[in-house]
């Protein structure tokens, strides 16, 4: 009879996973939550079916290569260099700071030292993952805030990449450390990088290319993912880890013409083999040796969610950016992910690390990753706190010189927040005659819109001094238009106490947003995927040969239907 244990362990490991992952989104988590409770309970420390931990291990060796991959692939410079002047010394700074603390720990519970100094580096990397869902789900993405915390990460991504080349050199025999092997392996990591960015540069497209002019999608799948794993494991003939060997393929087929066709074919494959990864991490979590180490792991715990976040928060208010930047890199930073998992598993496989202490620092991640949403759910009532101990909150709040300019005095429009939906109304109040202040909490952005002649006030709309320095009381109407929901929200209550008579309009994410902006003193409330899905129906009646004052007529019938039904509670 045929062997069928690993298609067997496969089969249960998904089926779980995929369950897991469905109940942790239902809870409002991280799928990846639900992977790792997956992996504990086809585990040995858990009675049951316990799947072969040595072939699901190799499984996951092609999840590390398609995760990091997908970083290599997705790796932008623009978006790192748009905020290197916070992200990258502040990341240096942070990682430093954490990993410090984190060996430590280690040391203070009588770890060997490059044990300890690897459990600092694993505690030092927050997910990727992990904060974008979470940005997401809060309505911060596109913000300056995020912008920062993502070329924050983007920076502790390369780190990783420095620190992934530099641990199988740790493992040299001898007391201390030694510098010659440390050198030795960052000269080979050069040499490689040098190598495969160049042959990414001069063969890959030119490959790849060859292949897509063939019509054939699985030949073109092929040749990546076989791209892919010939330099990933190449990585090893270099002393070097597989995951820096699949990060530099992404960024050597990244430069291809090609690259946004791969980016969309590898999602299926980095996302089945990330689960059985992740999978992989949940068969190494042990309750019994949580239980045995409970003093470790409640400093390692105790140091992630508090004191990587207050190093995180400190750095990034050294730093003239908003206050609240501060704060979503403290909250942000808090969790562990991939990446940690990747550098201890690297750790574990030089033998650098035990696999307790790294079973340790699996469960402090799992408990990371399920607590940092509510991390988030905290920043108002800490900046509430801050704002009341004044000189700090002013320390922490500075941005530099701000930009004074002159606001009209009446029947002006306020524009709150100056991205692509603000910049379209500005554009057409100019076009009109109708003045104009905008307030914006991008300071560059601030200072680039007042050296363009448009008035513009740097600051939070949700602050009363902000919007008093609009001349908000004699304002014609408020546009509110920032993608954040709790600015939105804020915004509009202080506008409507500030002028109970004015007409506010105001952007909302969704449509669950309509009837508590509207109670807020919101005239109207728009709803971005409405209209898209409005002007979408209007133009196909019009292309269907209806009549396109009809068609408009019934757009706007609709539109009435669905925001009347939001308003009143009763969604269609």
């Amino acid at each position: 009879m045929d062997d069928v244990s690993l298609i067997t362990s496969i089969a249960i490991a998904l089926g779980l996973a995929a369950m897991g992952g469905f109940l942790a989104r239902l809870a409002r988590l991280s799928p990846v939550v639900g992977y790792l409770a997956a992996g504990l309970l086809i585990s040995p420390a858990t009675p049951g079916y316990t799947a072969d931990p040595a072939a699901m291990q190799q499984l996951a060796n092609l999840g590390v290569i398609f995760l990091m991959f997908g970083v290599g692939l997705h790796f932008n410079l623009r978006d790192l260099l748009a905020v290197r002047a916070i992200a990258i010394p502040g990341a240096i700074i942070q990682v430093c700071a954490a990993t410090a603390f984190g060996t430590g720990i280690g040391l203070a519970f009588h770890l060997p030292w490059r044990e300890a100094l690897v459990l600092g580096l694993a505690i030092s990397i927050a997910s990727t993952i992990i904060l974008i869902r979470t940005l997401e789900d809060r309505g911060l993405m596109g913000t300056i805030h995020a912008r920062v915390v993502i070329g924050w990460l983007i920076a502790q991504d390369i780190i990783t990449v420095v620190v992934l080349a530099m641990i199988p050199s740790l493992a040299h025999e001898g007391n201390g450390l030694e510098w010659k092997p440390v050198a030795f392996a960052a000269l080979r990591a050069a040499v490689f990088v040098v190598i495969m960015l160049g042959f990414g540069a001069r063969l890959l497209p030119r490959l790849l290319s060859l292949v897509a002019r063939t019509g054939s999608r699985e030949l073109f799948v092929l040749a990546f993912v076989a791209a892919a794993l010939g330099i990933a494991t190449s990585a090893a003939a270099f002393g070097l880890s597989i995951a820096l060997g699949a990060f530099i393929a992404g960024v050597a087929v990244s430069e291809t013409e090609t690259s946004h066709q791969v980016a969309a074919d590898v999602v299926p494959l980095r996302d089945a083999f990330a689960v059985l990864f992740f999978v992989s991490v949940g068969l190494l979590l042990d309750p019994d040796v949580v239980r045995a180490n409970k003093g470790l792991f409640l400093a390692i715990l105790l140091s992630v969610l508090f004191v990587n976040a207050a190093i995180a928060f400190v750095t990034a208010a050294v730093f003239p950016f908003p206050g609240r930047t501060a704060l979503v890199v403290g909250a942000g930073l808090g969790q562990l992910g991939e990446f940690t998992f990747i550098v201890g598993s690297e750790g574990v496989r030089e033998g650098l690390m035990t696999e307790e202490t790294y079973a340790i620092i699996l469960a402090v991640a799992a408990i990371s990753i399920v607590v940092n949403p509510f991390a988030f759910r905290t920043i108002d009532a800490i900046e509430s706190v801050l704002r009341r101990l004044g000189p700090i909150w002013r320390f922490v709040d500075r941005q530099g010189e701000i930009p004074e300019p002159e606001i009209p005095r009446s029947d002006h429009v306020v524009i709150v927040g100056y991205g692509r939906v603000g910049e379209l109304t500005g554009h057409a109040l100019s076009q009109l005659g109708i003045p104009f202040a905008v307030v914006e909490i991008d300071l560059d952005r601030a200072r680039a819109l007042n050296a363009a002649g448009i008035p513009t006030i740097w600051g939070d709309a949700g602050t009363r001094e902000v919007l008093e320095r609009t001349g908000i009381e004699h304002a014609h109407a408020v546009v509110i238009t920032v993608p954040e929901e709790s600015s939105a929200f804020v915004a509009t209550a202080a506008a409507r106490a500030l002028n109970p008579a004015v007409p506010i309009l105001v952007r909302a994410r969704a449509g669950g947003e309509i009837r508590p902006l509207r109670e807020l003193g919101a005239n109207e409330v728009i709803v971005p995927e409405y209209e898209g899905g409005l002007e979408m129906m209007r133009q196909a009646l019009v292309y269907l040969g209806f009549d396109p004052q009809e068609a408009l007529h019934l757009s706007n019938a609709v539109r009435d239907i669905h925001y009347q039904a939001e308003a009143f509670d009763h969604p269609i």
